[in-house]
């Protein structure tokens, strides 16, 4: 029986295609499910949630291990303070846990960030809305059907 997610469902309702890549274990590092996935560790694409000094929050679209320019990411959201959400603030903003969290099927609106080098490769993956499980798909539906802001929030 195939994956049915709230991420798969959302992809299957908008005819995007994508693979899904279940792993057969317990992830151990990026490089590990990278390889899993037959891509390379820059090719997947973490969503970090961050919550904002108002109560909202925000996704973040960040490829491999590059990490998040706090500054950067404050200046453009015009705020002096976020921090990362917790694991029930995560779960209840996206409806997914930690781990497994997509920016497809989300059950409201949230603002979508994504840093510039998700532009690099044609192919991604993303978090499938289960533990241990990978949606790979074109960048160019990623950027089509979240429609991020796409900008350098990278740490140097």
């Amino acid at each position: 029986m195939p994956l049915s997610t709230p991420a798969t469902r959302h992809l299957d309702r908008l005819g995007i295609p994508y693979q899904v890549h279940v792993h057969g274990g317990p992830l151990h590092s990026l490089e590990q499910a990278a390889a899993e996935r037959g891509l390379a560790p820059d090719q997947i694409v973490r969503s970090l949630v961050f919550r904002l000094e108002s109560g909202e929050f925000v996704l973040v679209l960040m490829p491999g291990a590059r990490q998040v320019s706090w500054p950067k990411l404050r200046q453009h959201l015009g705020v002096s303070r976020i921090t990362t959400a917790s694991r029930e603030q995560v779960l209840a903003a996206t409806g997914y846990p930690p781990g497994a969290v997509s920016p497809f099927g989300l059950p409201n609106p949230l603002r979508i960030l994504a840093d510039q080098s998700i532009l690099v490769h044609g192919t991604l993956s993303l978090g499938a809305g289960a533990p241990n499980t990978g949606l790979i798909l074109s960048r160019d539906d990623l950027l089509a059907v979240v429609q991020p802001e796409v900008l350098d929030l990278g740490s140097e």
